[in-house]
């Protein structure tokens, strides 16, 4: 698309586009130069609403299904439209009491609040919510180094959901088992129901200005056997409800073995890590259309997404809504902005 295309079109060549483009994302149905008439309200002949269609076909806008002179937008057009004429919605009283509930209860665990942040952002779109967390975020139960020989040392990180995960730390020998004992003891206490992310702040900001011999330990120690160690994106949190819904899509339904694949790469969790990347370069919601998407290939699927925060607004993961290229997105782009900034604040 030429980037000063949307100065080029003329402001009744952009109405009768957006006309066409309105039209589709209700009725899913090509737009004819009289249905564009009525909708638009422009008065001009039929003719001349023809001749402009014609012109957006040969810009690649527009295109006809059938033989009928009534047409859709390409998936350049829905580009086209998202990026500069869509008009967002507002949202409901009830829609935001909805979202607002995640926040009901301080003692939902995080991978808790994720959950039914996926299911109240499907429910509310009527299409696949998805939520995307890396699991660092995970919050440490307990934590302990121990001596395994002359030349290594073990961190044992138990986690709150029941995972266990060793890392080996090489080193010289110089830490007894009893400078071991003391220093576990006293992390285990400090770092408790804390992330890797807030281990890495704390051990910044205040161990690292301690002078005690206890706490110089205790720094070395976590730099190299928690903070250094970069933690595993490739298989992050994945959170996803209202598949089948997508099926209910005419276009996407028609492809069945691509939906299938889809569903496939969500639960083997392969592409996520793209996710988690892009939402981190994101300031807002970001809008990947159709076959365009760094997600998946399939021409009739969109995805919304928006990155959510920590306290320190730090970006941590992402939540959106897999739906087909006729997505609602006067609706959906301001509910999945709203889910993600109050996901933030639960998170808090």
């Amino acid at each position: 698309m030429k980037n000063n295309l949307y100065s080029e079109l003329s402001e009744r060549t952009k109405q009768i586009f957006k006309s066409v483009v309105e039209s589709y994302l209700e009725t899913g149905s090509p737009s004819g130069s009289e249905t564009v008439l009525k909708r638009a309200g422009l008065d001009i002949s039929s003719a001349s609403v023809r001749a402009v269609l014609s012109n957006l076909q040969k810009e690649g806008l527009l295109f006809s299904p059938h033989t009928s002179a009534g047409r859709v937008p390409t998936e350049k057009g829905m580009r086209f439209f998202v990026d500069g004429l869509l008009e967002f919605g507002r949202i409901s009283k009830s829609e935001r009491e909805n979202i607002e509930q995640l926040g009901s209860s301080k003692s939902k665990s995080y991978q808790q609040v994720l959950d039914e942040a996926s299911r109240a952002i499907s429910g509310l779109s009527n299409y696949a919510g998805i939520v995307i967390a890396p699991k660092y975020q995970k919050n440490i139960k307990h934590l302990e180094f121990i001596r395994i020989n002359s030349k290594q040392i073990m961190s044992i990180l138990a986690y709150e959901n029941g995972e266990i995960e060793n890392r080996i730390i090489e080193d010289t020998g110089k830490f007894t088992s009893s400078q071991l004992l003391q220093v576990s003891n006293y992390l285990d206490e400090k770092f408790r129901n804390k992330n890797i992310s807030e281990i890495k702040r704390i051990v910044e900001t205040e161990i690292t200005k301690s002078k005690s011999s206890l706490e110089e330990i205790s720094r070395k120690l976590v730099k190299r056997g928690i903070v250094e160690i970069e933690p595993k994106l490739n298989n992050p949190y994945i959170f996803l409800h209202g598949q089948s819904k997508l099926l209910k899509d005419e276009i996407i339904s028609k492809d069945l073995d691509q939906i299938r694949e889809l569903f496939d790469e969500i639960e083997n969790k392969t592409t996520f890590v793209e996710i988690l990347e892009n939402a981190a370069k994101a300031k807002g919601v970001q809008i990947f259309i159709g076959s365009k998407n760094f997600l998946f290939k399939h021409s009739g699927l969109s995805m919304v997404m928006a990155p959510y925060k920590n306290k320190e607004q730090e970006i941590v993961g992402a939540i959106g809504v897999v739906g087909p290229t006729r997505l609602n997105y006067s609706k959906i782009v301001p509910l999945v902005d709203y889910t993600s900034k109050i996901i933030g604040k639960v998170l808090k």
